[in-house]
């Protein structure tokens, strides 16, 4: 696939210049969206970014992404225009949690094969690439609350290193209602997970997903769509967790982003 797509370009002819526009995050866990001339094909590496009817489309950088990446814009005429991008790293915090109980730690042959089960149904809902063009809108935070957790960060329960966290954890008592981010449709609405107990996710088009883990109640259905600000679960501890809270996720498919960096300061909000 990347050998085909390579000698396609070289039949092209090149160009220095190309009408694109980028704004957002280049850094590890950022959402980059750009705007090119419509009729532009855009690849990121060889993936062929969807893009709106005015030419937008989004990409997204994971925690560990690496520092240099590149965009081939395809015009209409045939012009080929690159350009570098320069991701910027991040330093992540290392967070020492005690009592996690051996269940957690160590889960049995049939838990384990409930979990593989349940991450193959999240992974399902989070490889929608939908023409949706909710993303295109503002973020607002889900609800608003202390922050217990952030992107990125390394949590040793027990002392043993586990995989770092990838969302960002909102403490709140539960029951308190937690609204949609932006506007989407409901992919995923599981009554409970083994690690992420009652869990949702939304799809707000073109790979941009956001999931909401340890929820008490879910109030929408699987095909529903929903409004930015509607009221779509109330907060929980439902799964493994140490506490009532929202852990909120945003992905680009696979990719997992900072939620943090979709939303003005919390104050703000």
């Amino acid at each position: 696939m990347i050998r085909s797509l390579l000698f396609f370009l070289l039949l092209l002819p090149f160009s220095v210049q190309a009408d694109l526009q980028l704004t957002g995050d280049l850094t590890q866990g950022g959402l980059l969206r750009g705007r090119a001339e419509p009729g532009t094909r855009v690849y990121y590496g060889e993936q062929l970014l969807k893009q709106t009817a005015a030419g937008e489309f989004i990409l997204g950088f994971g925690r560990d992404a690496a520092a240099q990446h590149s965009l081939t814009l395809i015009a209409a005429d045939g012009q080929v225009t690159t350009r570098e991008l320069q991701v910027t790293p991040r330093e992540y915090r290392v967070e020492r949690i005690n009592g996690i109980s051996k269940k957690m730690m160590s889960p049995s042959e049939a838990d384990l094969r409930r979990i593989r089960q349940e991450a193959a149904l999240v992974k399902s809902a989070r490889s929608y690439d939908s023409e949706q063009v909710f993303f295109t809108d503002a973020f607002i935070w889900p609800l608003t609350g202390r922050i217990s957790g952030v992107y990125g960060s390394q949590r040793i329960f027990n002392g043993e290193p586990r995989r770092p966290h990838f969302g960002i954890d909102i403490a709140a008592p539960t029951g308190t209602p937690v609204v949609a981010p932006a506007a989407g449709i409901v992919r995923l609405g599981h009554k409970g997970m083994f690690f992420s107990g009652k869990t949702l996710i939304l799809d707000h088009g073109h790979g941009l997903s956001s999931s909401f883990l340890h929820l008490s109640q879910i109030y929408v259905q699987e095909g529903q769509k929903v409004a930015k600000g509607e009221r779509i679960a109330a907060v929980g501890a439902s799964g493994r967790v140490t506490g009532p809270h929202l852990d909120w996720r945003i992905n680009w498919f696979d990719v997992r982003l900072d939620p943090a960096m979709l939303v003005p300061p919390m104050s703000q909000n």
